[in-house]
């Protein structure tokens, strides 16, 4: 089943094609017959396509890194193309100055060509985050009325990425979609769970009662697609989930029913995080590396809930997530399976 109802015959410059996300929404272009244009830098793979065989969209990249903004300016004049979708970024770095160099400048750097080189573009989407307004309460999802208060790097990062581009875009349409938990076919973070599933262990870190949002990773591609072409959207920002919180024992119990597999369930101390992200930073002292346990994330981790509602997507452009989770983890247990992740 095709994630795109409809044909989308448009060229799109697309970032982070290679990605989870950038992959996804890749291949659901192709397949709805759009000209894909993937934007990489020369340290990045080139984009693969694994749209099926009826895909009769065409893909090809081009390179350009995104501190030069003259190649940038070339490129979008030359392409000319009719959305810009920018999804690539950075969840992990050292220092603050690492995410503005990963989330912000290429965002500014983007846009500036755009406005410069391209300003009628039907739209610019920022794919950012619903980190970027930081935890919500138990009792009340953040919704876009919310006033954003990020408690950690990757999430003021995109809060001033978004920030550049209401502020510089100039005669640019631009739209923010903000998605909570990403999951879904080829995603590496949830795939941790998945996996310690099928090894017969179902572990919580101190996060068992703890809430959150998440959204099937084809309903986040139709929502950003539906969201550049209406009219509406221009010059808004919405959240993205699938509308249903869930505590991290609602989504691995999901996961235990998918696998099918017997498992241990083990309810370790939060402060084995903690204990974690100190050794992280101390091996990112010693060689450099951003690692995914840190400080950071340890205070992410450690928060009641975050959960956000989708009704301004739902009013605006006709969102309505299409898969729940129980389906969900069950595509995603299928396609890791088939994949010989698992």
């Amino acid at each position: 089943m095709a994630i795109l109802p409809e044909r989308f015959e448009a060229k799109v410059l697309l970032t982070g094609a290679s990605g989870f996300l950038g992959g996804r929404l890749r291949d659901a272009l192709l397949e709805a017959g759009a000209e894909v244009v993937a934007i990489r830098r020369a340290q990045s793979p080139e984009p693969k396509s694994k749209a099926k065989a009826k895909a009769t969209g065409t893909l090809r990249s081009i390179v350009a890194e995104y501190d030069d903004t003259d190649a940038l300016a070339a490129h979008i004049a030359a392409e000319k193309p009719d959305f810009i979708f920018h999804v690539a970024g950075a969840t992990k770095g050292v220092h603050y100055a690492d995410f503005q160099r990963a989330n912000v400048m290429p965002t500014r750097n983007l846009l500036r060509a755009a406005r410069t080189e391209h300003p009628a573009l039907s739209r610019f989407v920022l794919i950012s985050s619903l980190a970027a307004f930081g935890p919500s309460s138990v009792e009340k999802a953040h919704h876009e009325t919310a006033a954003p208060a990020p408690i950690e790097h990757y999430g003021r990062s995109k809060l001033e990425a978004e920030q550049v581009l209401a502020q510089e875009a100039g005669a640019v349409a631009w739209t923010v979609l903000r998605p909570s938990g990403v999951y879904g076919p080829g995603d590496a973070d949830y795939f941790n769970l998945f996996r310690e599933i099928e090894r017969g262990r179902n572990v919580y870190f101190g996060n068992r009662k703890r809430w959150f949002s998440a959204v099937y990773v084809d309903d986040c591609v139709r929502a950003i697609v539906l969201a550049a072409e209406s009219e509406r959207s221009r010059q808004e920002a919405y959240f993205l989930c699938d509308g249903t919180p869930l505590t991290w024992e609602m989504f691995q119990t999901a996961l235990v029913r998918a696998s099918g597999k017997k498992v241990r369930t083990l309810d370790l101390p939060e402060a084995l995080v903690h204990i974690a992200a100190f050794a992280g930073e101390a091996m990112t002292r010693i060689d450099g590396k951003p690692r995914l346990f840190n400080r950071q994330k340890a205070a992410m981790s450690a928060q009641a809930a975050w959960t956000c509602g989708h009704a301004k997507a739902a009013e605006h452009f006709g969102y309505a997530p299409a898969v729940q989770v129980d389906a969900g983890v069950r595509h995603a247990l299928d396609w890791y399976r088939a994949e010989g992740w698992l």
